[in-house]
C-alpha cells in the first residue's frame, strides 16, 4: 500500500492534522464558504401585503314581477321546446338537466338555491315557490330599529 505526502498534512490516527491550523478552524472556514446565496428583487420588498376584508355579500333577492315568464323560457330552453303544457309537473331527476336549468336561472336572477335546499327540487314548481319567495339581508335587531319604537326605548349599537 503506497502513501502519499501531501506538504503540510499529515496524519496522525485517524485524524489528519493541517499544518498550523487546528481541526475546528479547518472545519467551520469549509461551512462558511457554502452558505446559500439568496436573491430577492426590488419588487419583491417592495410589495406589501392587502389586509382589506372584502365586502359582504348582500342575500338581498326581490322576486322579479315576469319571474313566471322567465322560469317558462328557461324550461323551454333547457328541457326543448316541445316541453308539455303543464310545464310546472316536469320532473328533475335528471342531475345533468337540474343543474343546468338552475345554473340559468341563478345567473339570471342573481340568487342561487342554497345547497341545503336542491334535494327539495324534484319539480319545476318547486323552483317556483323557492324563487317566489324574497329574502331580506339583516337581523332581528336591525328589524327593531327600522320600526317604530316607543319613546323611552332606545338601540344603541355602540355599546
Amino acid at each position: 500500500m503506497a502513501a502519499i505526502l501531501l506538504p503540510g498534512v499529515a496524519r496522525r490516527g485517524l485524524t489528519w492534522i493541517i499544518a498550523g491550523a487546528p481541526r475546528r478552524e479547518f472545519w467551520s472556514r469549509s461551512r462558511e464558504e457554502t452558505k446559500p446565496v439568496v436573491a430577492e428583487t426590488v419588487e419583491e420588498l417592495k410589495k406589501e401585503p392587502i389586509l382589506v376584508c372584502p365586502p359582504l355579500r348582500s342575500r338581498t333577492y326581490v322576486p322579479p314581477e315576469d319571474l313566471q315568464s322567465r322560469l317558462e323560457s328557461h324550461v323551454k330552453e333547457t328541457f326543448g321546446s316541445s316541453a308539455p303544457s303543464n310545464w310546472q309537473d316536469i320532473s328533475l331527476e335528471d342531475g345533468h338537466l337540474k343543474f343546468s336549468f338552475l345554473a340559468r336561472l341563478a345567473d339570471d336572477l342573481g340568487h342561487a338555491v342554497p345547497n341545503s335546499r336542491l334535494h327539495e327540487m324534484s319539480r319545476i314548481r318547486d323552483v317556483l315557490e323557492f324563487y317566489k319567495l324574497p329574502v331580506r339581508d339583516g337581523s332581528k335587531f336591525d328589524e327593531l330599529v327600522a320600526s317604530n319604537l316607543p319613546p323611552n326605548l332606545k338601540i344603541t349599537w355602540g355599546y
